[in-house]
Parts: structure tokens; C-alpha cells; sequence
């Protein structure tokens, strides 16, 4: 079972999507597990600060505020407990690009850490001292890391075994056919008539996989 490890200051922005449709039914099966931790939890945790704010204004200027590292880093330790091998991940714009490759290579983990940034981000030290893998899941900024935190489990959670209906949900054929038809046959909609290509339903598997595949005729 893949456990999926969220520090987050909203945890409500994600936990709709996860406890619904597939990712949440493979929950209810324990075939994945996710857990929230909230950095605002843990302030004042620290001996060396009892700072009540979760942010402060960025030392050198700058518009926003940066997360404070002692609740972030408070709430990861939560997290990681005694845990061996974690992953943990943080996201960034100039982190490595989430792929299907990363997704298949993260789902051989046990234990997941992501690390949600908000506001203009996290207080740097805390990448540094996990030592986090710094992921992008594309070049455009976000207001938060739930989204990337959401995309990343939900295309992970694809390769853990059970979690899909049937195993050719995975084959690559799946994710290089964007087009997909079912009933009705011919489509009529606002007087014009949309048919499913001739090549799907003509049972000939080869030419279908070679539609799929990128060679469409019309």
C-alpha cells in the first residue's frame, strides 16, 4: 500500500477530489492511504521560537509572505515518524518534470511526503534539510501545491496494483489514443450527423491499434 503524505495549510482544497471516484474508492479498499498535516498545527513546536504565524515577509523585500520553516519542517517530521526510505517531494518551478515514468517509479514507494508551498513559497532551508526531490508538474506557477500534490497521487495511485478495473487501463496504447467513442453509433446534434470512425468498429484489432497509435484515417 502506497501512503500518501500531504503537509498542506488547506487540506480542504484537495480532500473532495481524493475521497472521490477511483482514487477515493481505492482508499475505501486500502489499497492507497493519504494523510493531511497542517503546518498551522504545529506552530510554536519549536524551542526556539514561539512565533504564532505560519508566515512572515520575505528577508530582502518582496511582495507576499514566505511559509516559515519550523512548522513546515514540524510537519514533515510528523510525517516521516520512524519511517525508512520516504520519499519526499517538494514542488518548484525549476524541479524535475513529473512524467508517467515518475509516476511508475514513485509507486514503488511505501511512503510519500508532499510539500505544499502557498503564498510566494517556502522558507528555502526546508528543501535544503530534507533534502526533497524538487518536482514541476508544468512551466506555470500555481497559487499552491495541492494541485501538483493531487495530480502527482492520482497518477501514481494508477500503477498500484487493484486500484484500476482492469490492466490495460495502463498500457501505453491508452494514454497515445486521446480519442475515444461509445454509443450512440451516429450522433446527431443541432441537425448535423457525427459518426464513430468505420475503423473501430470493424473488428480488425490491427488497424484499430494502429488508429490508436497515431495513424487515424478519416
Amino acid at each position: 500500500m502506497i501512503h500518501f503524505h500531504i503537509v498542506t495549510l488547506f487540506p480542504e482544497s484537495i480532500e473532495p477530489y481524493l475521497n472521490a471516484s477511483i482514487i477515493g474508492k481505492a482508499q475505501e479498499k486500502k489499497l492507497i492511504k493519504v494523510s493531511y498535516y497542517n503546518p498551522k498545527d504545529f506552530i510554536g513546536q519549536s524551542s526556539r521560537t514561539q512565533d504564532v504565524r505560519v508566515d512572515r515577509r520575505p528577508y530582502g523585500g518582496g511582495p507576499g509572505m514566505v511559509m516559515r520553516p519550523e512548522p513546515m519542517l514540524k510537519a514533515v517530521e510528523k510525517a516521516v515518524g520512524k519511517k525508512k526510505d520516504v520519499e519526499k517531494i517538494f514542488f518548484a518551478t525549476d524541479g524535475a518534470q513529473f512524467d508517467e515514468a515518475m509516476a511508475q517509479k514513485l509507486s514503488k514507494k511505501k511512503d510519500i511526503v508532499l510539500i505544499c508551498g502557498h503564498y510566494e513559497g517556502v522558507d528555502a532551508r526546508v528543501e535544503k534539510i530534507l533534502k526533497a526531490k524538487k518536482v514541476t508538474v508544468g512551466p506555470y506557477v500555481l497559487t499552491g501545491g495541492e494541485l501538483p500534490a493531487a495530480t502527482l497521487i492520482d497518477a501514481i495511485a494508477r500503477f498500484a496494483p487493484g486500484v484500476l478495473g482492469k490492466s490495460e487501463s495502463l498500457e501505453r496504447s491508452r494514454v497515445s489514443s486521446p480519442e475515444v467513442y461509445t454509443r450512440p453509433e451516429k450522433l446527431v446534434w443541432k441537425k448535423k450527423t457525427y459518426k464513430v470512425p468505420p475503423v473501430l468498429l470493424s473488428g480488425n484489432h490491427a488497424e484499430i491499434d494502429a488508429w490508436k497509435k497515431g495513424g487515424r484515417k478519416s
